[in-house]
């Protein structure tokens, strides 16, 4: 048995949280006992209405935002945490808090084609609707705790401290934004009004009716996807592959966001040559050859300590995988190598983004994003000029 393996061997079923088995049964336990507060109310400020949902004939109320389908009863929380029965109505219970606010670089989320050296003000909320044996950001995306979400804002004042930054676009990261959809729709909103971007970093796992109104106010878009089998997202995410499979086509075919794509490559359990390999045949032919890849590392973390990380070789042969099979931009991430993470004309084959971790270097674009040395359209977003906010990390206090 390998790590992967012996890592997610429990199945549980829990049909609260709809037909998808999960391995953190200490989590699933701790939300179906879970109660919402009882001094929260709708006259709370954090406490907004919502729409995806309708009522069962057993009594129960069906959440229909993700394809989870929790099923709840008066008071009850799904599995996301944040999103609750009261009143007889779905809503959620964390509008206007965040775990926290920082400044980052775009390339970061990673984002590699849009806006390259601009600055994003990024923040996230807690909770998560899938359940990642994995996540290298359990501390915030598994907390159970409201007091985890210690800053307070508007849409409006995190759209006006976004400009006075000189932040490109914000960004919806650390946990996935499906969950808190309302406040980042009230804040994308915001942004619009007065030009900033909005970018979220999400695993794509929502319904046909929710993604057509979440990404219909996003401008950019990294989808995490976490592997190319359905046990693996059966066993280690407590979810399913073709939904999310489904939504990278909707937003291929359907609308006119950027995205690009990133999988975690863990060892033993989603990096064979094999998966690799029908993974970017996938995406060749259902999305095209232009549509960016980052591969980054795994490091032990969460419920997966005893997973060794990544090796760059891994990364490396990915890639390779990747570029053989016609994908024209593939990314290596969460390391040290300035051949992955740059970026080529798939022409004339020049690097026209040079990039040491978060920093640019040679930039070989012009004014129109076309390669300096043969004209070609580089795909993407670009302004005349490169960003130049580099390796920087900024807490943001939004008091």
């Amino acid at each position: 048995m390998n790590t992967c393996t012996a890592s997610c061997s429990t199945r549980l079923e829990f049909s609260t949280y709809g037909d998808h088995s999960s391995t953190l049964k200490s989590l699933l336990v701790q939300i179906m006992t879970a109660e919402v507060d009882v001094t929260l109310s709708l006259s709370d400020p954090s406490v907004v209405a919502t729409r995806f949902w309708h009522p069962l004939a057993d009594g129960r109320i069906q959440c229909d935002l993700c394809p989870r389908a929790c099923k709840l009863r008066e008071r009850q929380r799904g599995l996301c945490f944040v999103r609750a029965r009261m009143d007889n109505q779905v809503v959620m219970t964390s509008y206007g808090r965040s775990s926290g606010f920082c400044v980052d670089p775009i390339e970061k989320k990673p984002l590699n084609h849009f806006y390259p050296g601009s600055s994003v003000l990024s923040f996230g909320t807690a909770g998560c609707n899938l359940a990642c044996k994995f996540c290298q950001n359990w501390d915030i995306s598994k907390s159970r705790q409201m007091d985890s979400l210690m800053q307070q804002a508007t849409p409006q004042a995190i759209a006006s401290r976004a400009r006075e930054l000189g932040c490109k676009s914000v960004a919806f990261t650390y946990n996935d934004p499906v969950i808190f959809h309302e406040y980042a729709e009230a804040v994308a909103a915001a942004c619009k009004a007065i030009g900033i971007k909005t970018v979220a970093v999400t695993a794509a796992y929502l319904t046909e009716p929710a993604r057509a109104a979440f990404f219909s106010y996003i401008d950019a878009v990294n989808v995490d996807l976490k592997a190319f089998t359905e046990d693996f997202y059966y066993r280690l995410t407590g979810a399913q592959l073709q939904p999310v499979l489904e939504c990278l086509q909707y937003l291929k075919h359907e609308t006119s966001v950027w995205f690009e794509i990133t999988t975690l490559l863990i060892p033993g359990c989603n990096d064979s040559d094999a998966e690799i390999d029908a993974m970017t045949q996938w995406l060749l032919n259902q999305l095209g050859a232009e549509v960016p890849l980052h591969f980054t590392a795994f490091h032990p973390d969460y419920k997966m300590l005893n997973t060794a990380a990544t090796p760059v070789a891994s990364l490396r042969r990915a890639r390779d995988i990747a570029l053989g099979n016609g994908l024209r931009y593939v990314y290596t991430g969460n390391v040290d190598d300035g051949v992955g993470g740059s970026s080529y004309c798939h022409h004339c084959r020049e690097r026209v983004i040079e990039r040491d971790w978060y920093q640019l270097g040679s930039y070989q674009l012009d004014s129109r994003g076309h390669c300096i040395h043969c004209g070609t359209a580089f795909p993407g977003h670009f302004d005349a000029e490169p960003g130049d906010w580099g390796r920087q990390r900024l807490s943001v206090n939004m008091a």
